[in-house]
């Protein structure tokens, strides 16, 4: 009995399992060929979408956004620690309230408006979970500040006490 070379029986099986492959997918196979897509071959699931996660901006491009006026600063602590100490010029929207106001930030801050939510630094979630609300809220431009109060303080840059 002869035995066949193993490179052979390889080849003869990858060939069959071509010729078995393209048989049983003929039609797909001729539509896609023709440019066209086959109504079974679609398999209708719902999309998923992605959860919108706001993007990190430093403390250059945050300082730099909010003194030239093109970004509004949102505080995302309590109203307790806001009115102790934050950034110069920025709004409290703490987290806790968030989604309970509809809309959330005054009227003037447009869904066009650049955003970027802040809190207690990079071990602080809450200006993440912030900007995912606001962005949920329909704001398109929504920037997250990890360094939060504690980073800007230690800059030197401007921080003011009591209510805005």
């Amino acid at each position: 009995m002869r035995s066949i070379h193993p490179l052979s029986e390889i080849a003869l099986v990858v060939l069959l399992a071509a010729l078995i492959g393209v048989a049983r997918n003929k039609t797909l196979l001729t539509d896609a060929w023709r440019g066209e897509i086959s109504k079974a071959a679609v398999v209708a699931q719902p999309a998923q979408a992605a959860e919108a996660v706001p993007m990190p901006v430093g403390l250059a491009q945050a300082k730099e956004l909010h003194d030239s006026g093109q970004a509004v600063l949102v505080d995302a602590r309590n109203a307790d620690s806001f009115v102790k100490e934050h950034i110069s010029g920025a709004l409290s929207l703490p987290l806790a309230v968030a989604d309970r106001k509809k809309p959330p930030l005054p009227k003037n801050v447009t869904p066009d408006t650049i955003i970027i939510a802040y809190c207690n630094g990079f071990s602080c979630h809450d200006s993440m979970e912030l900007g995912k609300i606001l962005i949920k809220a329909g704001y398109r431009q929504v920037f997250v500040f990890e360094g939060g109060l504690p980073e800007w303080r230690d800059a030197g840059y401007p921080t003011a006490g009591g209510a805005s």
